[in-house]
């Protein structure tokens, strides 16, 4: 499947001046931060070439596509939420988390966001006895587009953006962790991963609410 404008094009001639691609990395992690990627695009014709789900591509093809999408769109941001956050909150609203502090660190204003997926993470809950405080903000409207980051140059250069920086990080704490393989996996359960994981038990920087594996 090729990206394209489409999807974007679509909120534009609805009124939208700024349309927000959003998709998130590490979700399913078991150490390391949930990254949410945004990349605000006003009005255009073009994208990178060779942009696609971060997923489909190569670590290098991923790095070569940084320099082209700083200059595509408008703005861009990545935003993360903790390890230590993910087990206070849970997961959905760090993600909410994640993707708050990468909006907020986006100079322009937002009127329209395409979200990957059919699950609707960004906008808050309605308030209730048990709404984490985090939760209270006014998301933008907010589309949902199944494999958004195969279809939406916006979304996929949201995943490109977002999954560039977490291997980074994730690579980064390999460093203080080698045991864990996070230079390869980063942080995904991979064999060497949980061997390790069963051997020494969590580091600082594992999801310890998850169910994870023990001696």
């Amino acid at each position: 499947m090729t990206v394209s404008l489409v999807h974007e094009r679509a909120l534009w001639d609805a009124g939208a001046r700024t349309v927000a691609g959003i998709d998130e990395v590490g979700r399913g992690a078991l150490a390391g931060p949930v990254s949410v990627g945004v990349a605000v695009v006003a009005p255009c014709e073009t994208w990178p070439d060779g942009l696609t789900d971060s997923k489909l591509l190569s670590a290098a093809r991923r790095e070569a596509l940084i320099a082209p999408l700083q200059a595509f769109g408008v703005a861009r941001a990545v935003g993360h939420a903790a390890a230590a956050e993910i087990d206070e909150v849970g997961i959905i609203a760090a993600l909410r988390l994640a993707a708050r502090r990468a909006l907020d660190a986006i100079p322009v204003a937002v009127d329209a966001v395409l979200l990957d997926g059919t699950h609707d993470w960004l906008t808050p809950p309605p308030a209730d006895l048990f709404a984490v405080e985090s939760d209270a903000w006014d998301a933008p409207p907010v589309t949902m587009v199944v494999k958004g980051d195969r279809a939406c140059a916006s979304i996929a250069a949201a995943s490109v953006l977002a999954k560039v920086e977490r291997d980074a990080l994730m690579a980064a704490a390999h460093a203080d962790h080698p045991a864990y393989g996070w230079d390869g996996n980063k942080g995904y359960g991979a064999a060497v991963h949980l061997d390790a994981l069963r051997a020494l038990g969590p580091s600082p920087l594992h999801r310890v609410s998850w169910r994870l594996p023990t001696g």
